[in-house]
């Protein structure tokens, strides 16, 4: 069966110009895998405190999962957080977004809500 998802560099490449078209920064701290690489997302409320979201395949859809049980979580520990789940994913895309709304402007629901 053949995978007809979107490459990750896509994917990313598009929200980057979404995002950007209303205000809302988003930078890429770190590129994984081309095609295939999972995305963790950062979302800074820029108040101190950070989203972690991980992508989680619940059957063909899509779904946004806090990444640790507290959520959000004091910016340091969630930059801590990223470097380590990079240190055990070489294809892991790295993605902080800017956005007080804390809004994950990828496709895709957000568990829980």
């Amino acid at each position: 069966m053949a995978d007809d998802r979107l490459r990750t560099d896509l994917i990313v490449n598009a929200q980057i110009r979404t995002a950007a078209a209303e205000g809302v920064p988003i930078v890429v701290i770190r590129k994984g895998d081309l095609a295939g690489g999972t995305i963790l997302l950062k979302i800074n409320r820029l108040d101190g405190h950070a989203h972690l979201l991980t992508q989680v395949r619940i059957g063909d859809e899509l779904v946004w999962s806090p990444l640790t049980k507290t959520d959000p979580l004091p910016e340091k520990e969630a930059d801590s957080a990223m470097r380590q789940q990079a240190s055990y994913d070489p294809d892991l895309w790295l993605i902080e977004i800017e956005d007080k709304q804390g809004r994950h402007w990828f496709p895709g629901k957000r568990a829980g809500r």
